[in-house]
């Protein structure tokens, strides 16, 4: 029993899983802060207060504070932005950077659209004879 154990908490995947854990709470962190401290008082400046926390109505006593939510709800969507701007878009154009010169080692399908290796002459998804492929220019 103890052994089944040991084998999935020593699994790799569950260590990486561990660790991308950590590491995400602790960037989602810096990006919040990043936000308040930068553009929450940018967006400040040309739109007024960004917090609406003060926003709310009240029903039969029970009070729906839709300003929390609404407040959350921006922060979120600049952090997105921001993240998408400053790591995602970045990080794509150094993997396309680097990438640039790799030889293609698959191609698609002209029947069903599936992903073949180059040097297939018939596809393996949908049994269609596909036209050979061009020589490359490296070699």
């Amino acid at each position: 029993m103890f052994d089944g154990l040991k084998k999935f908490l020593l699994r790799g995947n569950l260590v990486e899983l561990a660790v991308a854990v950590v590491i995400g709470a602790q960037f989602s962190g810096l990006v919040n802060q990043f936000v308040k401290s930068f553009i929450s008082p940018l967006l400040s400046l040309v739109g007024g207060d960004t917090d609406l926390s003060r926003l709310k109505f009240t029903i039969n006593k029970s009070v729906f504070t839709y300003g929390d939510f609404l407040t959350v709800l921006i922060a979120f969507v600049i952090a997105a932005v921001v993240v998408y701007f400053v790591l995602v878009l970045p990080v794509a154009r150094v993997v396309a950077f680097i990438d640039r010169n790799k030889e293609a080692t698959e191609r698609e399908c002209p029947h069903c659209i599936s992903s073949i290796p180059i040097r297939a002459r018939v596809c393996a998804h949908c049994g269609h004879e596909v036209p050979t492929a061009a020589p490359s220019a490296a070699g």
